[in-house]
């Protein structure tokens, strides 16, 4: 198995583990924090699926090394795999925004959970809310992402 296939197997199985926490576990619990997991596992799935096109194009030297950074793996891909496989815009700004959120949750000062939400609060008293409806839409996106990503590197 090529590493590229072991990444793709990678986002997978981070998906399932997002929409399984969403769909089951959440309801039952009830715990906004539940929420945060969710999107950090819907992130992991998108990088590793852009990791796997990546590691796939690196194989056949169609693209130059790059560092093992995600700036760098994302850059590398924007700019190289996304045009040549015609890769939608929408989904990397999905990436980049959920990666956003992150970055703003693990330097926030204060968060706390509002019905059905998880509210981040930043220094500047900016909020940024993560709710149910939101990361339905980003299981949706991200499933048809590693789609995408699995006919690329199973394909060719």
């Amino acid at each position: 198995m090529e590493h590229y296939d072991g990444l793709r197997d990678v986002a997978k199985k981070k998906l399932q583990i997002a929409d399984h926490m969403l769909t089951m576990t959440y309801p039952f619990v009830k715990d906004p924090k539940i929420l945060l997991a969710v999107m950090d596992n819907v992130f992991l799935a998108m990088v590793n699926g852009v990791a796997s096109i990546l590691s796939y194009e690196r194989t056949y030297k169609r693209i130059p090394p790059f560092q093992d950074t995600f700036v760098s793996k994302f850059n590398m891909f924007k700019q190289k795999c996304a045009p040549k496989y015609n890769i939608d815009r929408s989904y990397l700004d999905t990436i980049q925004e959920i990666k956003e959120l992150i970055h703003e949750h693990k330097k926030s000062p204060m968060e706390f959970s509002r019905k059905d939400s998880f509210v981040i609060c930043t220094n500047d008293y900016d909020l940024k809310t993560i709710t149910l409806d939101t990361l339905k839409e980003y299981i949706s996106k991200a499933k048809s992402f590693i789609d995408i990503t699995s006919r690329i590197v199973e394909n060719e």
